[in-house]
């Protein structure tokens, strides 16, 4: 099965899931099992999914065939190039391609001029006022061309600019910004390209990421940050014409591996092999020498040959527009998309099953554990009122006594729960105090105003330290305060599970242990390419400062940012549970506590509240069977493919 197709099917399971838990959310308020708490979670695990996003980064040096790939893999069934490839620079800024139904097909075009500023890329997201936006005519692939060509776009500055704008002007290199006899540089025209494209792939959630050669990686570095990180696949590309260049190995070891070894969903594509097509050569030493070269690039990248991919991507598109398989088979394209495919989409669906799986299964769980409360509430209820058939008007008042003072029990215990509740807002309070962005903000500040006042290099150094020094410190104390909070819910389910008889299990567990690893990335980056003695001696210090906070310091608010968003929801997951079998139990003690007065009372017959009940409970297993089989169906999805299979 072709990658699109892998896809298109991934995209239709994705859908099934959604319908899925609409059905179970409708479900719950038809039964008036549903609360804001689960709602929310409910609600916000359906956005997730609507808003499921395939990231795949394209990275290569210019001239490797890098926009033909794309082309190849993802857009000949259009017909024709949707983006510009030819000899030369065709992409000159990074440029993600996606479709958001809110906007009209277009290019958005970040002006390079922005650079400057300390805003990155992300924020500049928020101001549409800010991009540059050129139609896109879907209805004329000539126009789409010519609209497609202003990501290619250039702009000439002096070298001071150039360098204020990131760009090393230097003379006489011919792969790096040089100044030219007018004495102007040559840089991209644009920072980043959005390209709004209804392309069904795009339409089921796929986002391309297209970037172009080092020089304009280096200069950017919030793709070496978040989005080359956080992309689900990354396909290095060389050119079986060039070899593996200097540059090559530079973007390789700085971006894509890591210490030697290739994260999962990286792969090496050595493209242009129809290079090698000599007609004067059989076919084995033409596949010889293709070997040959795939075995030297796992060499020196130190893979294993197996993630090498020679193709030739102008010969696979050439073979799908024209329908040629044998020239497709030739390309060794599809050898590629199989193993994209292969890795990628099990990948990403593995990610969304363990998420879906996580809110879900806690959900169900609530659910569940609610209807085994008011069941055994209900069937002490009946045994009550069947134990007083044919009893005396005395032996009812005695069992009025007893159930009043159960509930006076249990509510007299319920100044324990407040004062959990109590205890809970301060522990909730102090975990905030480290967590939360105001410290971050004031630690930001701090740092920031020490670098400026620096007047030696070691000054500058031991700034950036001590900045992830005092975040790790935060996340360290925000750990504490959360094993803090676990131990005391642990507790009182326990106790109030022996005193009351409430099925709580065990509290939801939580760690950040995330976002300690997303700091260890980000000082390892820092360590690297700021915090070096060549970059201290060589760079003014007002540069390595803006640099600093501008490429690091964001990325490390953005961390504290999720894990503050993750700790809310933890927060209300863990109390919830506590909250909801206090409610019930309070309610099922009143309605034995008005079941006896009304028989007491003669204003209603044993027998005819008995049958009332047994119907209630009639009802509560059939909720209980409905729920079972809703949580079937859903699990039966979130079941990898191949188990699927077999089970059917």
């Amino acid at each position: 099965m072709s990658l699109a197709k892998q896809f298109a099917a991934y995209a239709a399971w994705r859908t099934g899931l959604s319908a899925q838990l609409v059905e179970f959310q409708s479900w719950l308020t038809h039964n008036e099992l549903s609360d804001a708490q689960t709602d929310l979670r409910l609600a916000q695990l359906l956005d997730r999914l609507r808003e499921d996003r395939l990231n795949v980064a394209f990275v290569a040096e210019f001239s490797r065939g890098k926009s033909e790939l794309i082309n190849a893999i993802f857009f000949a069934e259009y017909g024709s190039r949707m983006l510009p490839s030819s000899a030369g620079r065709t992409t000159m800024c990074p440029t993600e391609l996606l479709f958001d139904e809110a906007r009209s097909p277009r290019i958005e075009l970040l002006p390079i001029q922005t650079r400057a500023s300390n805003s990155s890329v992300t924020e500049y997201k928020a101001f549409a006022d800010e991009w540059t936006q050129v139609p896109l005519d879907t209805t004329s692939p000539e126009a789409m061309q010519d609209a497609l060509r202003h990501v290619s776009e250039t702009t000439r500055v002096t070298p001071e600019e150039a360098s204020r704008l990131g760009f090393a002007a230097v003379d006489g290199e011919i792969d790096l910004y040089r100044v030219g006899s007018d004495g102007l540089v040559e840089v991209p025209r644009w920072r980043h390209a959005v390209i709004n494209f209804p392309h069904p792939l795009l339409k089921q959630g796929l986002v391309i990421l297209d970037t172009p050669g080092l020089n304009a990686i280096g200069a950017e570095p919030e793709l070496t940050l978040s989005l080359l990180p956080n992309a689900h696949a990354v396909l290095f590309i060389l050119a079986a014409d060039t070899g593996l260049t200097q540059s090559d190995m530079a973007i390789w070891n700085e971006h894509i591996a890591d210490r030697g070894t290739a994260r999962r969903g990286r792969m090496v594509v050595l493209n242009k092999i129809d290079g090698q097509w000599d007609e004067l050569k059989s076919p084995a030493e033409i596949d010889a020498e293709i070997q040959k070269q795939a075995d030297n690039c796992a060499d020196l990248l130190e893979l294993p040959v197996e993630q090498v991919f020679p193709v030739s991507a102008q010969k696979g598109l050439v073979a799908k527009i024209n329908g040629d398989e044998a020239l497709l088979q030739r390309s060794r394209l599809p050898q590629l998309e199989a193993a994209l495919s292969g890795e990628l989409i099990p990948a990403k669906r593995e990610i969304v099953c363990d998420n879906t799986e996580s809110e879900f299964g806690d959900v169900s769980r609530r659910v569940r554990s609610l209807l085994d409360s008011r069941l055994l509430g209900l069937r002490e209820q009946l045994t009550e009122l069947t134990e007083l058939r044919g009893k005396n008007k005395g032996v009812v008042e005695y069992m009025m006594g007893k159930v009043r003072s159960e509930k006076d029990e249990f509510e007299s215990g319920l100044q324990r729960y407040y004062a959990v509740r109590s205890v809970f807002s301060t522990l909730t309070n102090n975990l905030f105090g480290h967590l939360g962005l105001d410290g971050l903000r004031q630690l930001t500040a701090d740092t920031r105003e020490t670098m400026l006042d620096a007047t030696f290099s070691k000054t500058l150094s031991d700034s950036m330290a001590s900045f992830f020094s005092r975040s790790r410190e935060a996340l360290a104390r925000s750990n504490g305060e959360i094993s803090e909070i676990l131990s005391m819910m642990e507790a009182v389910y326990k106790k109030f599970a022996v005193e009351h008889g409430l099925k709580l299990g065990a509290p939801t567990t939580f760690s950040l242990l995330r976002y300690e690893k997303e700091l260890d990335r980000l000082q390892v980056w820092c360590d690297t390419h700021l915090n070096t003695m060549r970059s201290l001696l060589t760079h003014d210090k007002k540069n390595i400062t803006q640099k600093f906070f501008e490429e690091v310091a964001v990325q490390v608010r953005r961390a504290f940012e999720r894990a503050n968003k993750d700790a809310e929801v933890w927060l209300r997951a863990i109390m919830a549970p506590m909250e909801t079998q206090v409610r019930e139990h309070q309610i099922q003690l009143k309605r034995r506590l008005e079941s006896i007065k009304r028989i007491h009372q003669a204003t209603d017959t044993l027998e005819d509240r008995i049958a009332e009940l047994e119907s209630v409970e009639k009802g509560l297993l059939q909720q209980i069977h409905a729920l079972e089989m809703l949580s079937a169906q859903l699990h039966a999805l979130l079941q990898p493919v191949q188990a699927r299979q077999e089970a059917a």
